[in-house]
């Protein structure tokens, strides 16, 4: 392979993603050893449907988890279910011995729910949205389940 095109889609294939992940993945494992990759998801589920609500969706990499998604319909928002989510995820890391969990939120959205959580900021992107941040945010965990500090 000596000349490549650089090709934009709109709509990429999950061929395309396998193409990037696959040598991605590959490298990564001879570079830093196995990510021990899974995803998880704790769901809400409506008791009289049947149906998906909302719920958690993360993965473990390199000994963390990182929370990708998390929401609670607006209608059950307020009575817990947002808590029971981040501990049945904290949980589910501390047996899988992980060292922590991490998240991104933006301004409009959770921070101070994560905060009272013991989550704490370790990065902002300031202005993204336009005149808003987004804001990464972890919790970090030791073998005995508590907290280690808020910048460590």
């Amino acid at each position: 392979m000596t000349h490549v095109d650089i090709i934009v889609s709109t709509s990429p294939t999950p061929e395309m993603y396998n193409a990037i992940v696959e040598p991605l993945v590959a490298y990564n494992t001879r570079a830093g050893g196995p990510s021990g990759r899974e995803v998880i998801a704790l769901m809400l589920q409506d008791q009289e449907t049947g149906l998906h609500t909302g719920g958690l969706w993360g993965r473990f990499g390199y000994d963390w988890l990182f929370v990708e998604l998390l929401v609670v319909p607006e209608t059950l928002r307020g009575k817990g279910y947002g808590i029971r989510l981040i501990e049945g995820a904290e949980r589910i890391a501390r047996q899988r011995g992980a060292a922590g969990i991490w998240l991104d939120t933006f301004n409009f959205q959770a921070r101070g729910f994560y905060e009272k959580l013991g989550f704490s900021v370790f990065g902002e992107l300031p202005d993204h949205p336009r005149g808003g941040a987004r804001y990464f945010m972890r919790k970090v965990l030791d073998d005995t389940g508590l907290e280690i500090g808020p910048n460590r």
